[in-house]
């Protein structure tokens, strides 16, 4: 059905889930999985923790490609950067996904809610406001969020 997915990382379980969800629907897909940095959130930190980020970054690249051909998909993998100040990580995948173009975009979500979600935003509440395709969001397990609440 789909021939063309983009799945969000960014290291959490949520997006570990998005990343499982997209193998499993995909079998006659092209995989793209898109790790973004968010340069203004790292500007004042030291060069060498920004340069750590990225590796890390290819790092967790490294090993959603190597889950995504283990399942026999083909994939794609891009560590891409906010432009600026302004620019969002929602804004960024957004990019991503006219520029594929995308037919289906997978991402996680943590799920927050109150003064939590106030206080760190929510990237896919973002990303689903301005989307110009389908989105299909994955939650961490419940065990997960209860920890992290």
């Amino acid at each position: 059905m789909y021939r063309k997915i983009l799945v969000a990382l960014d290291g959490s379980e949520c997006s570990q889930r998005a990343l499982d969800e997209a193998i499993r629907i995909g079998a006659r897909a092209r995989v793209m999985v898109v790790l973004v940095i968010d340069v203004a959130a790292l500007s004042s930190y030291p060069a060498q923790y920004r340069v750590k980020v990225r590796e890390e970054g290819g790092h967790a690249l490294d090993i959603a490609y190597a889950r995504v051909l283990d399942a026999g998909i083909e994939c794609e993998t891009e560590l891409a950067e906010t432009l600026n100040v302004t620019d969002t990580i929602a804004k960024c995948l957004q990019r991503r996904a006219v520029h594929m173009p995308a037919d289906l975009v997978v991402m996680g979500t943590h799920g927050r809610s109150g003064l939590r979600r106030l206080a760190l935003g929510s990237v896919a509440e973002a990303f689903v406001r301005r989307s110009t395709c389908p989105v299909l969001l994955t939650r961490a397990s419940k065990r997960s969020v209860e920890k992290s609440a």
